[in-house]
């Protein structure tokens, strides 16, 4: 309701504003209230998490490389026994992670069917081989 003040003819009228204030939140909590939680999710683009942990993006690529001195893991010299463990403790976060096999021109083809028999005993499939 405008209150208007009888005497000076200069001054407008105040327009309080508390009701339409209180007839906004009003309106707020009653919808907030009626929606329903089904039409909010029906209704989102938002990926949701499927339940299965993530995987760390570093496992996403697992680099291997073949010498004549051995093997090697993500730089780092190993033997077969540790590789097969490496592959291992790998397939149990992610068996579709990519397997990027570097062979150098003077590796052994023994150690390459070494290698790829420790990917597919651990269901590794997805393979890449590379020579230098």
């Amino acid at each position: 309701m405008a209150h208007v003040k009888k005497g000076k003819s200069e001054e407008h009228p105040k327009l309080d504003m508390t009701p339409m204030i209180d007839v906004v939140f009003q309106l707020l909590i009653f919808f907030v209230v009626t929606l329903k939680q089904d039409d909010i999710v029906s209704k989102l683009t938002a990926a949701r998490p499927t339940g299965v942990p993530a995987v760390d993006k570093t496992l996403q690529l697992i680099d291997v490389s073949i010498s004549a001195s051995g093997f090697s893991c993500h730089g780092r010299a190993v033997t077969r026994d540790e590789l097969d463990g490496l592959i291992s403790r790998y397939a149990s976060f992610s068996q579709t992670a990519s397997i990027v096999v570097n062979c150098a021109s003077d590796s052994p083809h023994g150690a390459l069917v070494q290698a790829l028999d420790i990917f597919n005993k651990h269901g590794m499939a997805n393979v890449s081989i590379f020579s230098k």
